[in-house]
């Protein structure tokens, strides 16, 4: 029995080897192969925890790493739910940024503490090109209502670094996102006071 425990435990092994090994697209084949793999990768302890046990989770994530050329497991190192929608995280955005333009970094303006903080992505291309992203302040988040979002007062310097790679990221290569949420932008989407939809049948007491 225990030989057979064992035995179980190298194939899953093996296979989960082989599906890491992968890190280019092409190796998905049929949604039945698709379906094999993300069970594999769902009975793994070397995945994100919200991704073990959960086949149908690990299933979109292979879906997603074939269309971009990636290995799996990146994407579900990168990629989370919050409040029900997927989100990148920032790191895995800027690292995206970089795999497709090389030298990218974020600049930072203004002075520490204040409104005029602020930050952008400077990208120079292999032909010496410079491209400068869209410039975020601490004043840009006050006015947006971002600064609800309680991450936004605590590490500020690393929000405006994430949703500068967020801005760039849009415009000048929308597809290493695919439509997905970067991390804090879900979060300061949220209304902080939800309107309520008037009640048709309350009527008005005029004293």
């Amino acid at each position: 029995m225990c030989e057979n425990k064992d035995t179980a435990l190298t194939v899953q092994s093996e296979q989960l080897n082989e599906v890491m090994a992968k890190p280019t697209g092409g190796f998905i084949e049929s949604f039945r192969e698709s379906y094999k793999l993300a069970s594999v990768l769902a009975k793994s302890s070397l995945v994100p925890q919200q991704y073990q046990g959960k086949t149908e989770d690990c299933a979109l994530a292979i879906d997603m790493a074939e269309r971009m050329g990636v290995s799996p497991l990146m994407v579900m190192q990168s990629l989370y739910v919050v409040k029900g929608k997927p989100s990148w995280s920032g790191q895995a955005c800027m690292s995206f940024i970089k795999a497709k333009y090389g030298d990218a970094e974020p600049v930072y303006t203004g002075q520490r503490g204040t409104d005029t903080r602020g930050c952008f992505v400077r990208v120079i291309k292999p032909d010496g090109e410079v491209i400068e992203g869209t410039e975020v302040t601490i004043a840009m988040a006050k006015s947006e209502g971002w600064m609800s979002n309680s991450k936004w007062k605590n590490m500020p310097e690393q929000m405006l670094a994430y949703r500068a790679a967020a801005f760039f990221a849009r415009v000048y290569c929308p597809e290493i996102l695919m439509g997905v949420s970067v991390e804090g932008e879900v979060e300061d989407m949220q209304p902080s006071q939800p309107q309520k939809a008037p009640d048709p049948f309350k009527t008005e007491v005029i004293e």
